[in-house]
C-alpha cells in the first residue's frame, strides 16, 4: 500500500489540548484524532497543517514546533503522521465542517477513543520535555534534597534509579517521594522489576536495557507509564514489542560514568529517532543548552542525571 503522509497538530492553550471527532463515513470514523490532513504531493509539510488547520478550524498557526514523526499500517491503509505543536494561532477554533471539537486536559485524553496510530502522539502531548534521572552518589537524606530542588525547579517527571539503595530501603524512600511528587502535581517512575509497581502505586517503571528481552508483551498495565533505556536498533525493537511508552536512547555525548562508552553523536541520534515508533529522550552529557538540539533530530527531550 502507498504510504499517505498526514500532517497532524498538538494545538495548545491554557493548558489544554485542541481534539476533533472524526466524521462517521471517514476511515476511523467517530474515533477522536489532532487536527490536520493529508499532505498534497510536493507540499511542504508545515505549509499542509496550516492550511488543513485553516480549513478545518479557521484559525492561523504562527508558531509551531516538530514534536513526533510516526508510520503505522492498518489493515486497509498505511499512513506517516508527521506531529507538530502549535504553540500559537490566531483566531477561535471551531468545527468549519461541522465536526465537535474539545479542549481537554492532558489526563483527560485517555477519557477518549483515539485511532490505533495516534498511541504515541498520545504520549508525546502528555510528556515533558525533560526527564530527571536521580544521582547515583547520594544517601537517602541526598535523594530527598535532590527531589526537592527538582520540583522546586517545576520538574513534571521524575525517575528514581538509586542502585546504591538496599531494595528495602527504595521501597520506603520511593514512598515517601510518591507522596511529595503527587502534592506537587509531578510524576514519579520506579527503576526496576514490574512487581514494583504493586509495592509502591507510582506514575510508570522504567526497564534497564538488559531486561528488555524478558518481554514479549507490556508488562504493566495500561495507565501508568513504561519508559526504556536502549542504545541500538535492537533494543529499540525490543522496547517496541515489550509496549514500552517512551524510550531514553544513549549515548549521544561523553558521561563521566561511561568515558570509554561508544557514542552515537547528534547524527546516530537522529537516524534511530526516525525508527523509533514512541517518544525518545536523548541520553549521555546532555545540559538544557541541548534541549533545542534534541527537539531538531526529532526527540522528545532531553533526559539526564547531572546537567539538568
Amino acid at each position: 500500500m502507498k504510504r499517505i503522509l498526514v500532517a497532524a497538530a498538538v494545538i495548545r492553550r491554557a493548558g489544554k489540548i485542541l481534539i476533533a471527532q472524526r466524521p462517521l463515513d471517514k476511515h476511523q470514523g467517530g474515533l477522536w484524532e489532532f487536527p490536520g490532513g493529508k499532505v498534497e504531493e510536493g507540499e511542504p509539510v508545515q505549509q499542509a497543517l496550516v492550511r488543513e488547520l485553516e480549513e478545518e478550524l479557521g484559525i492561523t498557526a504562527t508558531a509551531v514546533r516538530s514534536l513526533i514523526r510516526i508510520t503505522h499500517d492498518y489493515p486497509d491503509k498505511s499512513v506517516c503522521l508527521d506531529v507538530w505543536e502549535v504553540l500559537e494561532f490566531v483566531g477561535e477554533p471551531h468545527g468549519r465542517e461541522g465536526q465537535p471539537v474539545r479542549w481537554v486536559t492532558p489526563a483527560e485524553l485517555d477519557e477518549y477513543d483515539f485511532p490505533a496510530a495516534n498511541k504515541p502522539i498520545l504520549a508525546a502531548a502528555r510528556l515533558p520535555a525533560r526527564y530527571f534521572i536521580s544521582p547515583d552518589d547520594r544517601d537517602e537524606a541526598g535523594l530527598l534534597d535532590w527531589l526537592d530542588e527538582k520540583l522546586g525547579s517545576g520538574a513534571e517527571l521524575l525517575l528514581l534509579r538509586a542502585p546504591q539503595l538496599a531494595s528495602d530501603r527504595y521501597r520506603v524512600l520511593a514512598l515517601e517521594l510518591l507522596d511529595l511528587c503527587q502534592h506537587a502535581g509531578a510524576q514519579l517512575v520506579l527503576h526496576g522489576e514490574p512487581d514494583l509497581l504493586a509495592q509502591i502505586p507510582a506514575h510508570g517503571l522504567h526497564l534497564p536495557a538488559r531486561m528488555l528481552a524478558q518481554f514479549a508483551e507490556r508488562p504493566v498495565t495500561d495507565n501508568v507509564w513504561l519508559s526504556a533505556s536502549v542504545h541500538n536498533a535492537a533494543e529499540l525493537a525490543q522496547a517496541e514489542a515489550a509496549g514500552v511508552d517512551f524510550v531514553m536512547l544513549s549515548p549521544v555525548q561523553a558521561t563521566l560514568s561511561h568515558p570509554q562508552a561508544e557514542l552515537l553523536g547528534w547524527n546516530g541520534f537522529a537516524e534511530l529517532v526516525q525508527q523509533a515508533s514512541m517518544p525518545v529522550y536523548a541520553l549521555g552529557g546532555m545540559c538544557e543548552q541541548d534541549l533545542t538540539k534534541a527537539r531538531e533530530c526529532g526527540g522528545q527531550g532531553i533526559a539526564g542525571m547531572r546537567g539538568l
